[in-house]
């Protein structure tokens, strides 16, 4: 988990999750905040991180908790999209080879939730 958690901050601080490559399982589930059925595979999961990374503003994770199994891992997040202040936590799973196989994703308060739907949507219409 160690080697995937640093991995994954270095890609976010930098604004480039080309690491999503070698992290991403094939099959990797993503399950947005805002959509009732999730997205499944690498393709897609690459595609909505890599634009949310570029909607976010002044984004930073605060905590972080790691199951007993090391398999599992909740990320604490603030940012800020279009003027909106927002929390949330990325809950990460991975598989026996360290590669991401769910993403799924929780946002408050429901304002700063709108503003992300609202960017998202612009920004992958005509892809999702």
């Amino acid at each position: 988990m160690r080697q995937v958690l640093d991995t994954w901050h270095a890609g976010v601080a930098a604004r480039d999750l080309s690491c999503l490559e070698e992290l991403l399982h094939p099959d990797a589930v993503f399950r947005s905040p805002v959509a009732h059925k999730p997205y499944a595979g690498a393709d897609v999961v690459r595609l909505i991180l890599g634009t949310v990374i570029q909607v976010f503003e002044d984004f930073t994770y605060h905590r972080t908790f790691v199951t007993e199994d090391s398999r599992s891992v909740v990320l604490e997040f603030s940012a800020t999209v279009s003027g909106r202040q927002l929390k949330g936590i990325d809950m990460i799973r991975i598989d026996d080879e360290g590669r991401i196989v769910d993403f799924d994703v929780m946002v408050r308060p429901r304002s700063g939730l709108d503003a992300l739907a609202a960017q998202m949507a612009e920004r992958l219409a005509a892809y999702l």
